[in-house]
């Protein structure tokens, strides 16, 4: 096992994760190469390309342990795809609609004023921003 696999299976455990083969084949696309947005489609078609034989259901179910276990941070707005985000840091988005992708914008690049009272019982986990961007022909 190699050095970048051993940090990998470290990772996974300190998650609370086993190590197996396939979590180990999906968490080197995934870490390989910096911070970056993943679908569960675009993570499939990445293994496939790399000759990992792993299903879509075994994809979708990767990325959602890797989520619970706090090693993803899921982004999902309606009618379209869930995103899975390798940077977990409190950070918003734009989505650029012609390409379907994401790209981070900074915290410090937004100013967010006050939010409305909370249900009883409640406290705000983290606060999610996505800003729609489409071309205007110019």
């Amino acid at each position: 096992m190699n050095a970048s696999h051993r940090n990998l299976s470290e990772r996974l455990r300190i998650a609370g994760l086993r190590p197996t083969r396939q979590r180990l084949a999906l968490a080197a696309i995934l870490f390989g190469s910096g911070d970056r947005h993943v679908s569960a489609e675009s993570l499939h078609q990445e293994a496939l390309a790399a000759r990992i034989g792993v299903s879509l259901a075994t994809v979708y179910n990767t990325l959602n342990q890797f989520k619970s276990a706090g090693l993803l941070r899921e982004v999902a707005f309606e009618g379209q795809t869930t995103f899975f985000d390798t940077n977990t840091s409190n950070h918003f988005h734009y989505f650029l609609e012609e390409t379907g992708s994401l790209v981070d914008i900074g915290t410090t690049d937004i100013e967010l004023k006050g939010l409305p009272p909370l249900p009883p019982a409640t406290e705000i986990d983290r606060v999610d921003i996505i800003v729609r961007l489409r071309r205007t022909g110019k």
